[in-house]
């Protein structure tokens, strides 16, 4: 069984959508917010009249993410509802790269996307989801309601991905108060929204007006000066007295071995190639579609404590210099608009740090987490955690859906902070997410939830300057890997992590973070 769960599918905003604000690094922690920001703001950028002359394209293919809406999966029955959610990502993958080798057919008949491609779309996902339904009740449980209303996906023209094309976001939104990050750092703003830009791709050109190599972006629009920004990085929240301040930091290396797939064991078990993008591996050794906690036992691991078996990956950062990777050919690669270099990163932090408001429990074994939605470009920015920016900036901007253009000397900056609160009871959750959330505005978990040690990470890149061009291509773009219709952007990134430890260590890191020690 093939299967592939997609975080979070909704059509994209066309008011008001939230868009998840930035995070910073200082003293040790990382902190952030939301702000709503709108989705239709004036563009003052070079590309804005070239990006309304391609309004009528359709750029990409969103479809309502039907497993969000399964919170509540009877156990027996999630392996078989994996699999058909992975079917629906498979189709969904399909249909784009259908959109994308059609464009002289959609230029010659308006009608063809929706009547070759969409259509059909809607009654293979019909079958999927009665098929989801009926594995539901099968086993006992009940089955959300409405969920036919969630089979049809949209053609999204170009120009409804074009948000906010530069500046700052502004911070007098509202905050939506459920994605407070907590740790010794700082609040984050949020940049400006990114764009689906009006560049040419200048690879195979199959995905018009969407740029990049391999013609699904990234795009001029998704790229912004960083020394332009105006600062959106707030200053740090007061701590309560009984305030975890700890940290503690595994060091696991940065996979200079090169331990990469596209599997996702968290999203897709036992489907092979069931993220559609490259991952980079740090810890355990042993991570694929078919590892399960014993093999995790068994793995092996790149970090220097060797009682750290947990598991580290991320999707992989590539230069769109005209070169090719080892995957050029392959699913999951070159095959999904995947190109470029990969690049390693320089360096990767990985620490855990405690609670401005209290203490922390150990983290129970093989707790799942992700963070971030590595469909935010389609599903909206609910669910997204991305956090762009420049070394010597990270306490002035943080970006989550531009990429930062950074000056001479300084490195690009990917960060995340993971869900600090868990419910205690389940390591993962049908629809990966329940199971843990972040803490509130003011650093407190809420609904019974207990705090853990927060993971965060902090990964540095040497890349290219990238450069605008008159011609509206990037020299130089580098963008994240990425499922093909998410068009590489930004907003896109995110980071998973299993917690698999031996000899006590979850409760010797969960310790040195209450006594305050760095560990």
């Amino acid at each position: 069984m093939r299967r592939n769960t997609r975080k979070r599918r909704t059509p994209l905003a066309t008011k008001a959508i939230a868009a998840s604000a930035a995070l910073a690094l200082g003293g040790g922690g990382l902190i952030w917010a939301n702000f709503y920001a709108s989705a239709h703001e004036s563009h003052n950028d070079a590309w804005g009249d070239r990006t309304k002359a391609a309004s009528a394209q359709v750029a990409t293919i969103s479809c309502p993410d039907v497993g969000q809406k399964l919170s509540d999966v009877p156990r027996q029955a999630r392996g078989e509802v994996d699999g058909e959610l992975a079917n629906l990502d498979r189709q969904i993958t399909e249909a784009y790269q259908r959109l994308a080798t059609t464009r002289d057919a959609q230029a010659r008949d308006a009608s063809f996307v929706q009547n070759t491609i969409l259509g059909p779309l809607k009654d293979r996902r019909k079958v999927i989801v009665d098929r989801i339904v009926l594995e539901i009740n099968r086993a006992g449980g009940r089955a959300p309601g409405g969920l036919d209303d969630l089979t049809a996906c949209t053609g999204t023209p170009a120009d409804n991905g074009q948000q906010n094309s530069g500046g700052q976001q502004g911070g007098d939104g509202q905050n939506t108060g459920g994605q407070q990050q907590n740790g010794d750092g700082q609040n984050g703003g949020q940049n400006g929204q990114n764009g689906e830009g009006g560049q040419q791709g200048g690879g195979n050109g199959q995905q018009a007006n969407n740029g990049g190599q391999a013609g699904n972006g990234p795009s001029a629009g998704d790229f912004v000066d960083i020394t332009k920004v105006q600062p959106n990085v707030p200053a740090k929240p007061r701590k309560t007295g009984n305030a975890s301040t700890g940290t503690f930091t595994t060091r696991c290396g940065v996979n200079a071995n090169k331990n990469h797939n596209t599997d996702n064991v968290i999203v897709a078990p036992g489907v092979t190639n069931g993220a559609h993008h490259l991952h980079d591996y740090v810890g355990n050794q042993k991570v694929n579609a078919f590892s399960s906690n014993d093999t995790f036992l068994q793995g092996g691991t790149s970090c220097q404590n060797k009682n750290d078996l947990s598991a580290y990956y991320w999707p992989v950062v590539r230069v769109q210099d005209g070169s090719q990777d080892f995957d050029q050919n392959a699913d999951g690669g070159g095959k999904e608009g995947n190109v470029g270099k990969i690049l390693t990163p320089r360096s990767a932090q990985i620490k855990y740090v405690g609670s401005p408001t209290g203490k922390v429990v150990a983290m129970p074994q093989f707790l799942r987490i992700i963070t971030g939605d590595a469909k935010a470009f389609t599903n909206g920015p609910a669910n997204a955690n991305a956090h762009w920016s420049c070394t010597g900036f990270e306490n002035k901007v943080q970006l989550t859906d531009k990429y930062p253009i950074c000056p001479q000397g300084s490195q690009v900056v990917r960060t995340f902070a993971f869900q600090s609160c868990w419910d205690g009871q389940n390591i993962d959750s049908a629809n990966h997410r329940t199971h843990v959330a972040f803490a509130d505005a003011g650093g407190n978990c809420q609904n019974g939830f207990k705090a853990i040690p927060q993971l965060t990470m902090r990964l540095v890149y040497d890349v290219p300057q990238p450069v605008v061009q008159a011609d509206g291509t990037v020299k130089n773009a580098y963008a994240v890997d990425g499922f093909p219709e998410q068009l590489h952007k930004p907003i896109t990134d995110h980071d998973d992590f299993i917690s698999v430890t031996t000899n006590n260590l979850a409760n010797k890191i969960a310790n040195c973070i209450n006594s305050g020690r760095r560990c």
